[in-house]
Order: C-alpha cells, then sequence, then structure tokens
C-alpha cells in the first residue's frame, strides 16, 4: 500500500529571528525580519505606512468644535484659511499637510520558502560583498548540524544559497543522544565569525573575511574573496581547549567592544535540581573569554562562580555598561567584566535556593521568570516578557560604568507569549511567538513634566508608559489585552516654560506603543469537523483548538473560501457575462445637462447599472439593468445580441458596449450614442470573442485571432479606429491582449538615451480637453501575446514597444527582456492547429492589500495557470541597435495551479456546443470585506476571479503572500465586483445555481493556505469533539489551580510561609458545551481543582432511552493528582447532551445541556477512550476495560486486556481495535462479544513512544499508520502469510518517513475517487504542534510509480534552498535494517516542486522517465487537496 504525505497548512508562528538590511535598500522597506518556525522560512519587510484614519477621528471632531458656524471647511477642502482672505491655496495645503503625516510601521511578506530541514537558529552576518552593495547576509543553522549562507537576488528576487557548511560527521554528533540535541547559532556583532552549538560541550566556528588584508594573511587567490566569504571552519572543544571545567553549556553569545571576537558561555559545573541543592547548589558558571581565529588560542578574560543552579538565558549589555545580564527563574543578574555581580530578586524564592547576595527583595514581589524573554530598549533599560505576555520594564542604574542596582517596574501592558525577542532600529522591539500572534512594538523616549507632588519622590516616576494614541487595528489583540490596566496613562507635555510660569522639571519615560502583528494560532492540540452553515447550505468545517495560555481558542478552516449568498437574482440573468459599472446619472432640465450625486460618503464611486447577457434565445440577448427599490432590480433596456464586454467611458459618463459584431457608445439611461460596425469594408469580420476596455482605449480579439485597437475622443465624446501599423499589418494574428493602467510607478519607460519618458501624455494632442483630461492619468499600457509564445509590451498612446519576451510560453519563473524588436505573426496557411501550451487569457491588474502591486496572469488551454508578480529590475543595459525605449522590470512566478479540465471537441460548432461553452476569465475586483466590528468593511482587498469549471479567487495579503482558494461552485459562467447596493463587499455571480449575490462571510482571513477564522477564548483547548445528533462542540478547557497536598487526615502538608512565596499552579478542567453557529457556551461542567482531561470523544452506546436501543454520549477521562508522593488516579465519566426549555430573552431558538449519566472512579489515570460495537472501551493504567452502560446509570466491565505501560491512543474500525501505548509501541487487537473476549492479533516488537495511532485502508487493502514523538510516521501491515511475521503474531513496518515533529491528533476521512466503490478510500488529517496540518492520501500504483520516479528526479536536478538533501530529511535512523525503508511514502513537499518548474524543466525531468508532463500533473493535482 502507497501513500502520498504533503502539507496542508504551513507551520504557524515564530519561533527565530532577526532584524537585518537583507533585499533592496532602493525600496520603501525600511528593514527586513526574516522569521523562522520548524521548516518555514519567511522574509518579511517594515513599511512605513500612513495610519489608519480611525485613529484621528477624535482630533478631527476637536478641530471641527473649534472652527467658527459657518466657516466649516466642503468636502474636498482640507482647512479654511486663517488670515480671512476667503480662499485657500489648495497646493499649500496639501504641501503642509504631506510634511508630517501620521505613520506606522507595517509588515509585508516579501518571500517565504519551506526548506528540507529543521531551523535551529538564523542571524545575520556581514562578508566583504557586504561593502558592494550595503546589503547582510543570512545565516541558517538546521537541526542535524548544518550552517547555511544565503544571500539575496535582485535578478530573480529570491534568496541564493552562498555556501553550506555541514558538521554532522563530526565526533561530537555520533553521541547517543544527538537526536535530542538543538544546535544554537550566533554571530559576531562584527561579523568576523558565527558559532554553532555542538553536543559535548562544543562550538563550531566558521571565520568571515571583512577586509582584503585578512584574506591576504591567509595567502589566498584573491578572486576567491567574493565567491568565498570564508575561511576553514574548525571545532572547538570548550573542555579540551578552553577550561575543563567548562562543561554542561547553557547559552552562550558574544560580547561587544572587542578587539578580538568574545564569547560569554554560561554553564553548569554540575547538575543539580531541588532535591539536591543541600548537596550541589549554585552550580552556574558565567566564562568570559578570546578567539584567535589565526593562531587558534583561546584565553579566558573573567570566570564567575556561584551563580544560581536555575540559570536560563544570557544577554549582551550595550558597549558603553559593558557586562552581561543573567535571567534565572527567580532572579536577574547583572555581571560586569571584573565579575562583579548585582541580582535582584523577584520572589521569595530566590534566597531560599541560591546563597548569590541580592539586593533587597520586595515583599509584594512574586513573579516566575520561567519561561521569560528579555530584550534591551535602549542602553539602560530592558524590558522583561513573561510568559503570561506581561511586560515589565528594568532600569539598569549606573555611575559610569559601574552598575549599582537594577529597578523593577510593576508590569505597565499584556503582549502576546514570547518565544524571540529583537531589538530593531528605530526603537522597534519584535516579539516573536510561538503559541499565538507576534508583535511589534515601539519604544520611544519622551520627556515628561513632573509634577510637584513628585519632584522629591524618585520611586514614584514610572520608567515606561504605554502610549495608547497609536493603538492600532490589530485583530489579534483586544485593547485592553494589549495595554493592561496597570499604569494610567502619561500624557507628554511641552518641554520647556511659558512666560511668566514657573520653571519645572522633567524627565525621561519611554513610551510603548503596538505599530503591528503577524497573526498565528499556534500548536494544534486536538481538531475535529464540524458543520458550518453557510445561507442554506452546510460544508465541512475543521475546528482546531490551538495556541496557549491568554492565546488560547479555535481556529475554523474550510477548504473553499466561504461566502453566503444574499439572495437570488434570476430575473438578471447572466449567464455570458455581468457587468457592474459605475456611472454618472446625468439629468436633463430645461435643456442643460446636469450630474445627478447622491448623498453620503464616497456615494460617486458606487455602481449605478448592471449588464448583463446570455446566449439564449439565440442570437443572444443583454439586459441593462439599474436599482429599482432597496434589494429589486428593474431593468429598462433590452438589447438583441450577446454581449463581449462593457466598462465605463469617458471618465465615467458613458458606457462602452462590445457585441460580438460591433461596438457601442451608449449614454448613462443605455441609449444609443455611436455604433461601429465591425467591419473590413463591406464585409463583416470575424466574431469579436473577448475585449479589453481601459478609458480611452478599447481593444477587440476576433475568433480568427485578429485584433481592432479604438480610442475615445473625450471632446466629441466619441471613439475612432487607431492606427496599428507600428505593431504590423492589420492581419497579424494574437492570441490574448489586454491593457493595464499603472498606479505604482513600476511601469517606466526609458529610452536608450537613458531619458526617462511620459508616456501617459501625447505630444501630438490637439484637443485641449482631450489634453487636460488626460494629464492627471496614470500610464498606460499594451500587453498581447502573439501566436509563436512572444509577450510584448507596448506603450499608450504611441504604440512604443518596451517589452519583448519569449519565455512566457514555457511558464519560465522569471521572465526578462528579451529587448527583441516586434515579432512579426501573419496568418499562416494552412491555417496553425491550437496547441496545448497556448496562452488562452491574459491579464495585468494589481494584487495586494495595502499596497497592491502589478501582476501578469495567464491561463493555457493544457488547463496551466500562472501568476507573475512584477517587479522592478536592476539596471541593465539593452544592445545597441534594438529598440529605442524599455522598461526595467522583470517578471517573477509567485503561483502555479494545473487543473483538470472537461474539454468539448474542437470539431464540434453547433448551437448545442456553445450553449455548452464554458468560459475561463481573468476578472479583476475590489473589496471591503465586512468584519464583526465593522459591517461595511475596514481594508480594500484587491484580487482576481477566475471563472469556469475550476472557479477560484485569488489574492494576495500583507502577510500572507499569495493565495489560490477555491470557490466552492462546481461552475462560474460570469462574476463582477457589485457595489449598486451601497456595499463594496457584495458580487454578483452567475453559477450553476443561477444569479446571485454573495459576499464573503466576515471576519474571514486569508493568511493562510486554507481561509480561516479564529476565535480567540483567553483560554486553551486540550480536546474537542463534534456531537453528531445536536451538531453541537463539546471542548475540554485547560486551566490554572493552585494545588496544595493533604494527608490521609485532610490537613494541609505545606502552606506559603514567607513573602514571595506562594502555592505551586497545577492544571484543571472544564467542559463546555458550545453551538457552532454563535459560537456560545450553553453549559459547562467544572472538574476538581487538581483533575484534567485527558481523552475526550463521543462513543455511541446501548441505551434503553431510545427506540434504536443506542444513541451518542459524551465519554471523558480524567487524571487526579495528589502531589509527587502519592500516585495519580483518575475516573470515566458519561454525559448525555440533552435539549432543554430556551431562555426566552436569548436569541436561540433551542438549547442544550450536558447531563452527567455516571462518574466512575478508577485506581489510574483513563487516558484513552473509544467505542466498539456499542461499548465503551478504556484504559486504566496498564489494562484495557471493555464496558457495557447498563440501565444508563453504570459502567459494567465485560472484558479487560492487560497491555503495555501508559496507553496513548485507541481506534476502532469494526471489531478491530488499535492500541498505541507509550513504550510498547501498537498492539492490533479482536473484539468478540460470544463470549466477551479480548484476542491479541498482533503486535510490534520493538519499543515505539505512540503518540498517534490510526487505521488506513483503500480498494481492500489495510495498513496501520502510527505517528511517535520523534516526528517518525510508520506504516505497519498484518500479514499472516509472510514468515518475517511469525504467523501473524508480529505487525511488518513497510515504511518510515520523517516529519520532524509531533502529531497531538489525527483524523481518518472518508476519500471519494471518480471509481465509486462502494468502501471510499481512508484519509487521513494530522495536526502537529508546530501547528502545521498534513494529509496521507493512499495512491493507486500507477500514479506511485510515476511520482517516484519524478522524486528521484526533483531530488538531483533542482536547486533547493540552502543547499539541503530532501532525502536525507525523510530518512529515518533504523539499526535493524540494511537500508532505508523510505519507498512506501512519497514527500509531498519534495513533488510540490515539480509545478513550480517551467514546461521545459517539467518536459525534461519526465522524459527522462518515460512518462507525459501532463499525466504528472493530472496525478498530483488529484492527490494533492486538502480534503
Amino acid at each position: 500500500m502507497h501513500a502520498l504525505r504533503h502539507d496542508i497548512l504551513s507551520p504557524s508562528g515564530v519561533e527565530f529571528a532577526v532584524a537585518l538590511s537583507f533585499t533592496s535598500s532602493t525600496s520603501s522597506t525600511l528593514v527586513n525580519v526574516v522569521t523562522a518556525k520548524s521548516n518555514l522560512l519567511r522574509v518579511y519587510g517594515i513599511r512605513e505606512q500612513p495610519s489608519p484614519i480611525s485613529d484621528r477621528v477624535e482630533s478631527e471632531r476637536d478641530k471641527r468644535a473649534r472652527v467658527r458656524k459657518g466657516t466649516e471647511a466642503v468636502e474636498g477642502e482640507v482647512e479654511m484659511d486663517q488670515s480671512g482672505e476667503g480662499w485657500v491655496n489648495m497646493g499649500a495645503v496639501k504641501s503642509n499637510a504631506s510634511q508630517e503625516p501620521a505613520t506606522t510601521w507595517r509588515f509585508y511578506l516579501i518571500r517565504e520558502h519551506t526548506v528540507h530541514g529543521v531551523v535551529t537558529g538564523i542571524d545575520k552576518v556581514r562578508t566583504m560583498s557586504s561593502n558592494d552593495d550595503n546589503l547582510d547576509r543570512l545565516l541558517v543553522s538546521f537541526k542535524d548540524a548544518k550552517i547555511a549562507l544565503l544571500e539575496w537576488s535582485e535578478a530573480i528576487h529570491d534568496l541564493v544559497t552562498v555556501s553550506i557548511h555541514t558538521y554532522e560527521r563530526s565526533p561530537q554528533m555520533a553521541v547517543l543522544d544527538s537526536p535530542l540535541f538543538r544546535p544554537e547559532l550566533r554571530a559576531d556583532p562584527l561579523s568576523r565569525c558565527a558559532a554553532l552549538s555542538l553536543p559535548k560541550d562544543s562550538l563550531a566556528i566558521l571565520p568571515f573575511y571583512q577586509t582584503q588584508a585578512e584574506f591576504d594573511v591567509m595567502e589566498q587567490d584573491q578572486s576567491l574573496a567574493r565567491e568565498v566569504p570564508y575561511s576553514p571552519s574548525f571545532v572547538l572543544d570548550l573542555v579540551a581547549d578552553v577550561d575543563p571545567n567548562l562543561r554542561n553549556v547553557i547559552d552562550f553569545v558574544f560580547l561587544l567592544g572587542y578587539h578580538n571576537p568574545t564569547i560569554a558561555v554560561l554553564c553548569r559545573s554540575e547538575k543539580t535540581w531541588v532535591g539536591r541543592l543541600k548537596e550541589y547548589r549554585d552550580t552556574g558558571r558565567l566564562y568570559i573569554f578570546t578567539l584567535d581565529l589565526l593562531n587558534h588560542i583561546y584565553p579566558i578574560i573573567t570566570t564567575v562562580d556561584n551563580l544560581p543552579y536555575d540559570c536560563l538565558s544570557l544577554h549582551p549589555c550595550a558597549q558603553s555598561i559593558g557586562g552581561v545580564i543573567i535571567l534565572t527563574t527567580n532572579s536577574l543578574i547583572y555581571v560586569d567584566q571584573a565579575a562583579r555581580r548585582v541580582s535582584l530578586p523577584v520572589n521569595g524564592w530566590s534566597a531560599r535556593v541560591s546563597d548569590i547576595p541580592s539586593l533587597p527583595h520586595d515583599k509584594d514581589l512574586d513573579l516566575d521568570l520561567d519561561g521569560s524573554r528579555l530584550v534591551f530598549a535602549d542602553e539602560k533599560t530592558f524590558f522583561v516578557i513573561r510568559k503570561d505576555g506581561m511586560v515589565h520594564p528594568v532600569e539598569i542604574v549606573s555611575d559610569g560604568r559601574t552598575v549599582s542596582k537594577l529597578v523593577l517596574s510593576p508590569a505597565l501592558a499584556q503582549t502576546t507569549i514570547p518565544t524571540v525577542t529583537r531589538q530593531l532600529d528605530g526603537g522597534m522591539i519584535f516579539v516573536g511567538s510561538s503559541v499565538g500572534p507576534s508583535v511589534l512594538l515601539r519604544a520611544v523616549r519622551v520627556e515628561e513634566e513632573i509634577e510637584e507632588g513628585e519632584a522629591d519622590d524618585t520611586n514614584a516616576a514610572p520608567t515606561a508608559v504605554v502610549d495608547t494614541k497609536n493603538a492600532m487595528d490589530i485583530d489579534d489583540f483586544d485593547d485592553d489585552d494589549l495595554y493592561g490596566e496597570s499604569k494610567p496613562v502619561t500624557q507628554t507635555a511641552a518641554n520647556g516654560t511659558a512666560p511668566g510660569a514657573h520653571p519645572f522639571r522633567t524627565r525621561t519615560v519611554i513610551h510603548l506603543s503596538l505599530c503591528d502583528s503577524l497573526p498565528a494560532y499556534g500548536p494544534i492540540a486536538d481538531m475535529t469537523f464540524s458543520l458550518s452553515k453557510l445561507g442554506e447550505r452546510y460544508v465541512p468545517e475543521l475546528v482546531v483548538a490551538a495556541g496557549s495560555g491568554h492565546l488560547g481558542g479555535f481556529t475554523l478552516f474550510q477548504r473553499d473560501l466561504p461566502i453566503r449568498t444574499k439572495r437570488k437574482l434570476h430575473v438578471l440573468g447572466g449567464a455570458r457575462g455581468i457587468w457592474s459599472i459605475p456611472v454618472r446619472q446625468s439629468h436633463r432640465v430645461n435643456g442643460t445637462s446636469y450630474e445627478k450625486t447622491s448623498g453620503g460618503l464616497f456615494a460617486g464611486e458606487n455602481d449605478s447599472i448592471v449588464i448583463s447577457t446570455d446566449a439564449n434565445p439565440s442570437p443572444g440577448v443583454s439586459r441593462i439593468a439599474t436599482r429599482a427599490a432597496k434589494t429589486d432590480l428593474a431593468i429598462p433596456t433590452r438589447i438583441p445580441g450577446t454581449t463581449v464586454g462593457a466598462g465605463p467611458f469617458f471618465q465615467r459618463t458613458a458606457i462602452l458596449h462590445v457585441m460580438t459584431n460591433a461596438i457601442r457608445v451608449l449614454e448613462p439611461d443605455g441609449t444609443e450614442r455611436q455604433i461601429i460596425k465591425d467591419m473590413d469594408g463591406n464585409m463583416p469580420r470575424a466574431r469579436i470573442k473577448a475585449c479589453s476596455i481601459c478609458d480611452p482605449f478599447v481593444l477587440i480579439l476576433r475568433e480568427d485571432e485578429t485584433i481592432g485597437l479604438f480610442i475615445g475622443e473625450t471632446e466629441r465624446g466619441k471613439i475612432r479606429r487607431k492606427d496599428m501599423s507600428p505593431m504590423g499589418e492589420k492581419s497579424s494574428r494574437y492570441f490574448a491582449g489586454c491593457f493595464y493602467t499603472d498606479t505604482s510607478s513600476v511601469f517606466e519607460m526609458i529610452t536608450t538615451d537613458g531619458t526617462v519618458a511620459a508616456s501617459s501624455s501625447d505630444k501630438n494632442v490637439t484637443s485641449t480637453l482631450q489634453a487636460a483630461v488626460t494629464a492627471g492619468h496614470d500610464s498606460q499600457w499594451l500587453v498581447l501575446i502573439r501566436p509563436q509564445g512572444v509577450m510584448e509590451i507596448w506603450s499608450l498612446p504611441k504604440l512604443t514597444l518596451v517589452f519583448s519576451s519569449a519565455a512566457i510560453s514555457t511558464l519560465e519563473p522569471v521572465l526578462n527582456d528579451t529587448f527583441d524588436p516586434p515579432a512579426l505573426s501573419p496568418p499562416q496557411d494552412p491555417p496553425r492547429k491550437l496547441q496545448d501550451l497556448d496562452i488562452e487569457q491574459i491579464l495585468v491588474a494589481p494584487l495586494g492589500e495595502s499596497d497592491p502591486t502589478p501582476h501578469l496572469f495567464l491561463f493555457m488551454r493544457c488547463g496551466q495557470l500562472a501568476v507573475y508578480e512584477v517587479h522592478s529590475s536592476p539596471s541593465s543595459t539593452p544592445p545597441s541597435g534594438g529598440r529605442s525605449a524599455f522598461v526595467k522590470i522583470i517578471f517573477t512566478k509567485v503561483l502555479s495551479r494545473t487543473f483538470e479540465l472537461s474539454k468539448q471537441e474542437e470539431a464540434e460548432k453547433t448551437v448545442l456546443a456553445e450553449q455548452k461553452r464554458i468560459s475561463r476569465t481573468f476578472v479583476p475586483f475590489a473589496t471591503c470585506p465586512s468584519t464583526s466590528s465593522n459591517v461595511s468593511g475596514g481594508h480594500t482587498l484587491t484580487g482576481v476571479f477566475f471563472t469556469g469549471d475550476r472557479p477560484s479567487w485569488i489574492v494576495r495579503t500583507d502577510k500572507g503572500g499569495h493565495k489560490l482558494f477555491p470557490s466552492g461552485h462546481a461552475v462560474v459562467h460570469a462574476f463582477t465586483a457589485c457595489s449598486l447596493w451601497e456595499s463594496k463587499a457584495e458580487f454578483l455571480v452567475y453559477s450553476d445555481e443561477g444569479p446571485s449575490l454573495l459576499e464573503w462571510i466576515p471576519d474571514i482571513e486569508l493568511d493562510t493556505s486554507l481561509p480561516k477564522r479564529s476565535l480567540p477564548r483567553s483560554r486553551p483547548y486540550s480536546n474537542v469533539v463534534f456531537e453528531p445528533s445536536a451538531s453541537l462542540i463539546v471542548a475540554a478547557s485547560t486551566l490554572q489551580a493552585r494545588f496544595a497536598s493533604y494527608d490521609e487526615d485532610s490537613n494541609m502538608l505545606w502552606e506559603p510561609d514567607g513573602a514571595g512565596v506562594s502555592f505551586p499552579q497545577c492544571d484543571c478542567s472544564a467542559l463546555e458545551l458550545i453551538s457552532p453557529d454563535s459560537w456560545v457556551t450553553m453549559d459547562g461542567y467544572e472538574f476538581a481543582p487538581n483533575e484534567y482531561v485527558n481523552a475526550l470523544e463521543c462513543v455511541t452506546l446501548e441505551t434503553l432511552s431510545t427506540e434504536s436501543g443506542s444513541r451518542d454520549f459524551i465519554a471523558v477521562g480524567t487524571t487526579i493528582d495528589r502531589g509527587e508522593d502519592l500516585a495519580v488516579k483518575g475516573a470515566t465519566y458519561i454525559f448525555e447532551v440533552v435539549e432543554v426549555v430556551p431562555d426566552p430573552s436569548s436569541s436561540i431558538q433551542r438549547w442544550y445541556k450536558l447531563k452527567l449519566r455516571v462518574r466512575d472512579d478508577s485506581k489510574g489515570p483513563v487516558t484513552a477512550l473509544c467505542g466498539i460495537n456499542g461499548y465503551l472501551v478504556s484504559s486504566m493504567g496498564q489494562k484495557i476495560f471493555v464496558r457495557a452502560f447498563d440501565l444508563d446509570e453504570r459502567l459494567v466491565g465485560v472484558a479487560f486486556l492487560d497491555v503495555g505501560v501508559y496507553v496513548t491512543s485507541l481506534r476502532v474500525l469494526k471489531n478491530l481495535l488499535l492500541i498505541g501505548d507509550a513504550v510498547k509501541s501498537v498492539w492490533l487487537v479482536a473484539f468478540q462479544e460470544d463470549p466477551y473476549k479480548l484476542v491479541i492479533l498482533a503486535k510490534d516488537i520493538r519499543r515505539a513512544y505512540v503518540a498517534n495511532v490510526d487505521f488506513f485502508f483503500t480498494n481492500g487493502e489495510l495498513s496501520i499508520v502510527l505517528n511517535d514523538e520523534e516526528g517518525v510516521l510508520r506504516m505497519f501491515t498484518y500479514d499472516p502469510s509472510d514468515p518475517e511475521s511469525r504467523g501473524g503474531q508480529h505487525l511488518l513496518c513497510h515504511a518510515e518517513f520523517h516529519c520532524h515533529k509531533e502529531c497531538r491528533a489525527s483524523r481518518t476521512i472518508a476519500r471519494r475517487t471518480k471509481e465509486d466503490n462502494e468502501i471510499p478510500q481512508a484519509k487521513l488529517i494530522a495536526g502537529f504542534t508546530d501547528g502545521s496540518l498534513s494529509a496521507l492520501t493512499p495512491v493507486d500504483e500507477g500514479a506511485f510509480k510515476r511520482l517516484y520516479l519524478l522524486q528521484g528526479q526533483l531530488l538531483r536536478n533542482v536547486q533547493h534552498v540552502a543547499g539541503l538533501n530532501p532525502r536525507v530529511y525523510r530518512i529515518v535512523r533504523n539499526d535493524t535494517v540494511s537500508k532505508p525503508m523510505s519507498k512506501g511514502i512519497l514527500d509531498g513537499q519534495l513533488l510540490q516542486a515539480f509545478e513550480e518548474l517551467g514546461v521545459q524543466g517539467q518536459q525534461e525531468m519526465t522524459r527522462q522517465i518515460g512518462t507525459e508532463r501532463m499525466a504528472v500533473l493530472r496525478d498530483w493535482s488529484g492527490l494533492a487537496l486538502p480534503w
């Protein structure tokens, strides 16, 4: 049995981050932030953008209140003239207003890569090449002891691997526990070297050349200085080469301000724990030594002994102060170069576990710094961010370079749960989280006035305050969560005195504000499928319990972009096209025409008419509809004939209407102003099949592949033909074409003499009105595709060729200008036959959220869709004697998909075939998605909709990049964005259900590969199930409670006995019954404070209360903690979901509650549950019990089985039971009822920790899939006929696949193929601790052979990011077999690279394995679906 394993969702969150100048400094990016989580690498840019308008509402309101009545600014005016002339110089006002705009800093995703390795660290360095481009290089370390050096290439707008350094064969990596070791990467601040930690207390040192003098000392060839920026690396054994006592390394950092690279290493001389503190107490040590990279000498500068045993991390201070900050669980310690220590305790435990001299302890202070992160705001202030997100400012008080004390202030805000913190330029701080959103904060020092009462009270002066003036629209945080209420906000004052006033003193305070955030949902604890109601239909929705702490909650995923139908519009029709157009409605009164405008903001931008067309009845009919009542449509005009395209024209004062044989100009009311028949003299031309309208130009494409170009004359209000002689003969053939209006200034025409040409105005314009209208327009361009596969871009209105590329026909990753003259495409005799690689559709349109950029969309006849992003290219010199003008742009491929299309026969040209024809076109749109707090939409999203039998939304978000989402329809014939009913979030769609008005559901997020909605609940959930009979969600939340131990007489054994000492915390749980429609908690059940849920399942049990004799119950298995001296106990609960009378005041019609039926105590923890044939299967310690639900009031045991050590997973298929154990791997057991008995069929004889185990079947074949704690996926078979199975006693492992992450939850779903078997295939959906989601899909024999051979070709012939080896990444170390068992499972991450290749690369690879390119793409597109 074969399978494909591929990721549905990428890892969520940030584990490692670094700020650097990485991409081109000429762009709008201030600084780059590179983040990593698991195997995902992302490159962000931080851009400066205007603040949202909502932030300045209050200031505008105050300003208007001060304006004298009658002098308010009219619409379009910025402010009234204050000196009283009565007029305003708008130019001056605009220039003054733009001098100091309110701006903020926002993240913008530039590039992301899924690498074939687990990232364990990233840092920045500067090489000798950095002197040329002034850019940093990126260092990335991986779990198998590799370091990759990457740089940014503007030529391909992507990462380029410079070198890779491997240490996996070093003696240190040969130790037995090396898989448990995570190498950490650190780089010298001056980029002289980098260090990677290795097992057995060693460091791998990689030196870099910084100057030519260093390179000359090494006496090597100078031509290698640029290509090889590093000298040979070496491994430094800290015990042998530095100090024999330097062992058990905790953390290490490079220090600032030294002539040679200097490292501070924090370590433990002896390993200890709380129970051994009497023997080994202060075991922490700090070593500071220098690296002499030439002579390999490592002199020790400072050694500090007797540091607390619970030291966590090391942080270097600024060069002006020197020394390091050591973060421990109970204190903060500053250590300088002279080994002087200053310790600040944060709770009462510090003095009990350590003898280090400390500052006086604040009796009210009781903090736990375990899991905290530290980041410097400036030289003398740093923030400690605790694991609950509380931010504490700490000030370093010093006299010169001598630090006297550390001052800890109360928490001033609550932010995300920190994993990594980085200080950026400009006072910005990045706090990355692996369990929730990551945030960008800004800390700015502000001079503030000291009140008279505070002048002498230095303790009353806060070190930092929260600045709430810049509260951003961050979806993931409420203002209360982010800012808290710990500190009153201090208002800033002017640093000066008024005449006659008393002088006052000022102090400097750090103001902390939120700039932006990166959305994330964190690790997946459990998941289940539920039903989501979208209008009248139900769709499957994946409910994921994710997050941690106060960031916990639910995340809802759907396969298709969720939309809901607002109403049907059958009167509209539109099976062949719908266009919603904004036109200014002009009315005539007494012979004078004026434009009618309705009140309200942006009233002129709303659509006013809708044009629809149908092919029935022949020869077609077109309708012009307007808004009648609130929701109705009126159709005043019907026109015989089929509409090809329509759009606003002459600055939205007319409609340009293209039909199959004519081009018409219509008045806003639909009456005809002008018509141009598409004739060649007196001979009719071929029918018009497509058009592109871009005021004042019109392009038509005919069925014989000729084109026509028209231009509008604004003064006459009519159109005329435009001369196309620069493009070739009139009979030239073209496949596709479109216009593009550039608003981003990426398209800039440059002539060969180096001057920038203004392409938007014509020197020979004679019409004064035409010149006035076009003066302020953005540049316009014409994009054409010729039959030989050449894309040409022509400037308008002069028709100058500025770009030409033949690489588009093979979908190459990068399209560059070839500087060719116009390609000739005369008609061929005999006519050329259509081919699969012919381009059917092309569109250039903006795509994006806050800053849309131009993108090229194209679709081929073979079903391949590609999206290219347009970038400004580095300066390139065109060849002499070529074209006279060019644009400095490149196209980089960002998205590629293959659709399996249902094609009709080309020879079939009947009327019926025309009726069945499916139109596949790209339709651009702009929408303002509605949110629960803002119905009209908060932000504008520009995207493209692809119609046809694979309808899809193509969007790009600022933080998620390019995404393609299915629409959920079987076919969409026509689409348009529509604001006819004054909503920017509605769409008119003609689908298989007819014409309807649609909208996206509120609060949808498009940053991930699946559309999602986030439901923050301020608490995490450990288990979640769907109760099908009532369609409700049952979830177990995880909370924290104080824990106390009692003896047999119920006397408390210990209670807090000092200041700053408190009870320990333990897990506890509560059960919640939730409605998936409104996500309201209907009912709940609280367990004991020391009891938490291990297992939660919906099981079907036999009962007397129903006619069928069975019903669904909620089964819960718990653990009861009793302290470290007593063994844990457990309990089994059976709940029933019952319907009750709803509250009359509630809007919910049906209300449910949880009714406890049975509580059954057990001597051990109940760790796993399931149902089998109406019985309950539960684990208790080392036993499995099968129990019947007797009389709905008790559980009666009918069978039991002694199993392994700790059962982690139970799965059922008919009467077969899979048991996963923490030590004894997996057992296959059968259950029989007459007599009651559990029979062991087979077991895996190896030791393995099973996290999840599932049945996996297809077409009569059965396998067992196991996920262990190390992230290894194994497939077992039960085959008694195989001699190796010892008569069926042993399960046979036939495939192993390394996922490198632990699977917490898995669900088996049905996969139905075209064969329509009676029993569907099983598809396995698995959720992981890094937030990723994967699918395991069965693959038939023929497809597996093709894809497996292709996998080998991709392994050898594709340049993988960071130079990593995909095969080694998936190999599992197994000493019982001679070669890896990796053949049975395909790697979807590797196979996905095939779809991203160009056509030539795809054909070359498939030719070598003896198959066809499209056959492989069809295999892949059919398997790589989410569900």
